[in-house]
């Protein structure tokens, strides 16, 4: 029986890959770079520092990893609060919450930067329907490695047996699949070619795994 659910954030909560693939493109062009679309789409669901790394050493810059994330954030943020694609993922709140209503513990576990996850909670008001909130850019390893699921399914206060996780990345999949806990994926339509072999169920709209379905899964 599910207890407790362990919610990735970009392209599951909210609508923003639009503005990460936007806020990375700008990035881009300031340092000169051309990142083809393959490479550009493994880099789904995992951490900027992480990303940013890749970067340096795939196309041998001058800056550093870090300077390439302060860019890439600045970028964001402006889009963040001046660009109208942004939104929640259409049926996401009413997911919540019937799940928070029917008393299933929620812990976010996301790639993004804890001030990025601020700055949507309160911009949202999804605060109160969740028990805690995990980055992963606080986190030693990036996903497709399982710590975050592993310490989201920790905080909830279940064993990870009775957790389940909804992510749509191949990266987030695989990372659910690694720490052995349930993975529903959700086949958004603005994270581009993923993998969802290695999810348990696979959705695409979330009225598939209301409250009242979970018992089925």
């Amino acid at each position: 029986m599910v207890k407790a659910v362990l919610f990735d954030m970009d392209g599951v909560i909210i609508n923003s890959e639009p503005l990460h693939h936007k806020a990375y493109h700008l990035m881009f062009d300031e340092v000169g770079i051309t990142v083809d679309q393959s490479l550009y789409e493994s880099f789904t669901g995992q951490a900027t520092l992480h990303i940013c790394r890749q970067l340096v050493a795939e196309f041998n810059l001058d800056q550093s990893p870090e300077a390439l994330v302060s860019l890439k954030r600045g970028f964001f943020k402006d889009l963040f609060y001046n660009d109208p694609e942004l939104d929640l993922i259409p049926g996401v709140r009413e997911c919540i919450e019937d799940y928070h209503s029917n008393g299933l513990t929620l812990v976010l576990a996301s790639s993004a930067s804890m001030g990025n996850i601020n700055n949507v909670f309160d911009r949202f008001g999804l605060d109160s329907y969740f028990k805690a909130k995990l980055s992963g850019a606080d986190l030693k390893a990036s996903k497709p490695h399982p710590e975050i699921f592993l310490k989201a399914a920790e905080a909830s206060g279940h064993a990870k047996e009775a957790c389940m996780v909804i992510e749509d990345s191949t990266n987030g999949i695989k990372a659910a699949h690694a720490a052995g806990i349930y993975c529903v994926a959700y086949n958004s339509p603005n994270s581009k070619n993923q993998d969802y072999t290695l999810a348990d169920t696979v959705i695409s709209d979330f009225t598939e795994i209301r409250f009242e379905n979970l018992a089925a899964l």
